[in-house]
C-alpha cells in the first residue's frame, strides 16, 4: 500500500525521533523512527493523521559543502519516496540523515540500504529478542 510522506520540518520533531533511540546504520545513510505523538495532526492535507509518513531529511557539514550536503538531501528524498511510501509504517516518523558516502554510493545501493535499515528498524519495534553474538537460536 503507497502511503502519502510528509516532511518533518520542526526541531522539535527531529529531537523526538533522535530520542526513540530506535536507529539503522548504513553505509549510505542513518534512519531512526519513532511513533507519531497522540492527538498529532500534522499528516496530509485531507487524511487523517494516522495515515500519514512523516519523513525529514538532514545532512551535517561532515558530509561536505553546501552543494554536496543537498545533493545528499535530492537522493535521500528520491530513495524515500520509492521505499518509505511503499514499505513505510503508517503512524511512524522517520528521519533520514546523510552520511560522507551518500553522494558517491549508487542509487541502487542507496535504496538497498534504506530497504536494510527499515527492516532492522521495524525488527526492533516488533520486539524480536536479539540473541548475542556467538550464541545459537535454537528452533
Amino acid at each position: 500500500m503507497a502511503s502519502t510522506l510528509v516532511r518533518l520540518k520542526t526541531r522539535a520533531d527531529f529531537l523526538r525521533v533522535a530520542a526513540t533511540r530506535r536507529r539503522a546504520v548504513r553505509p549510505g545513510l542513518l534512519l531512526q523512527a519513532a511513533r507519531q505523538p497522540p492527538g498529532d495532526a500534522t499528516g496530509a492535507a485531507g487524511s487523517d493523521a494516522g495515515a500519514a509518513i512523516r519523513v525529514g531529511y538532514t545532512a551535517s557539514r561532515k558530509v561536505g559543502n553546501a552543494v554536496v550536503r543537498n545533493r545528499a538531501k535530492r537522493r535521500l528524498r528520491a530513495a524515500a519516496a520509492e521505499v518509505l511510501a511503499r514499505d513505510g509504517r503508517p503512524g511512524t516518523d522517520y528521519v533520514l540523515i546523510a552520511r560522507a558516502g551518500t553522494g558517491e554510493r549508487s542509487y541502487a545501493e542507496l535504496v538497498g540500504d534504506l530497504e536494510a535499515a527499515l527492516r532492522q528498524v521495524d525488527r526492533a519495534r516488533s520486539g524480536e529478542a536479539r540473541v548475542p553474538r556467538g550464541e545459537e537460536v535454537e528452533t
